[in-house]
């Protein structure tokens, strides 16, 4: 998938650091934790444009987290 064709979105957190794998699972980008964790270990995700594969990495809002199908941008949800 290119660039222009990837899902854009902005993910709020009200909570941080959230691990990676959960961000995955819980946007839908895997169907359990453990498609998650597979597909951050198999250098599938990127985390500010370096590959990440540490799937328990602490994400900040301001991290911008890229799956072959999309570009995530996470930030703080207001109270």
């Amino acid at each position: 998938m290119t660039d222009d064709t990837k899902v854009r979105r902005m993910v709020e957190i009200t909570m941080a650091p959230v691990e990676l794998y959960k961000i995955l699972k819980f946007e839908n980008l895997a169907a359990s934790g453990g498609e998650a964790k597979f597909r951050i270990q198999d250098g599938q995700v990127r985390v500010n444009g370096e590959i990440e594969t540490r799937k328990r990495r602490k994400i900040r809002p301001g991290d911008v987290i890229e799956t072959p199908e999309a570009v995530l941008t996470i930030v703080k949800s207001e109270p």
